[in-house]
């Protein structure tokens, strides 16, 4: 199977008022992990390392310190055009609001995607701390046909209250979504665990556009 033409969202706009005072004059996903790293790093390893190289960074609050890591850190390509991270600020193109989430926050880059015309559209979280082979969901969502894939975690029931719950039929079809649910529906095939939503997505192309 060819590799699919990628286009990904990578959202790190978020605030991160729990690690305060840490993000104090920076986003979370700017905050150091490891000396020289940020946690932003671990998404963008995670994507390139997949092969998928056509990035584009939306920021949002205290973004500078974030805006001056990418530049030094993250240059892909001087000379292969769709191989990039591109830090991207709120668009106002509806407004002059700020992103109003996730949804909006891809919206207001519709552009972006009409431009590429990728085959598929991947949205990713810039602040969570993790290793994943993006190749191996990218995969699972082609064989399946599927329009939209989820990625998530098998969690206890008695922690999967303080997150976002997916609910699936017996062949792992998205049947329903729960948020912060006070109680999670468990797994179909372990009654102990629920999956957690890891707010890591892959979409087709158009159906991302229609849905928008």
């Amino acid at each position: 199977m060819a590799h699919p033409k990628i286009l990904a969202f990578v959202l790190a706009g978020g605030k991160g008022e729990r690690l305060f005072p840490l993000t104090s004059f920076r986003s979370k996903p700017s905050v150091p992990f490891g000396g020289k790293y940020r946690i932003v790093d671990f998404v963008l390893s995670n994507l390139v390392n997949s092969h998928v190289y056509s990035i584009y960074l939306l920021v949002q609050y205290k973004s500078q310190s974030l805006i001056d890591h990418v530049r030094k850190n993250w240059v892909l390509s001087s000379v292969i055009k769709d191989h990039f991270v591109t830090v991207v600020p709120p668009q106002m193109r509806m407004g002059p609001e700020w992103f109003q989430g996730t949804a909006d926050a891809v919206f207001q880059n519709i552009s972006v995607m009409r431009e590429l015309n990728p085959e598929l559209v991947i949205i990713f979280g810039a602040d969570h701390v993790y290793r994943m082979d993006v190749r191996q969901m990218i995969d699972f969502h082609r064989k399946k046909d599927a329009v939209v894939t989820v990625a998530a975690r098998p969690v206890p029931l008695e922690q999967a209250s303080a997150f976002g719950v997916i609910v699936t039929d017996s062949e792992n079809r998205i049947i329903g979504f729960q948020e912060k649910p006070k109680k999670p529906t468990p797994m179909p095939d372990n009654s102990a665990c629920a999956y957690v939503s890891m707010g890591n997505y892959i979409f087709n192309k158009d159906a991302m556009i229609e849905s928008l």
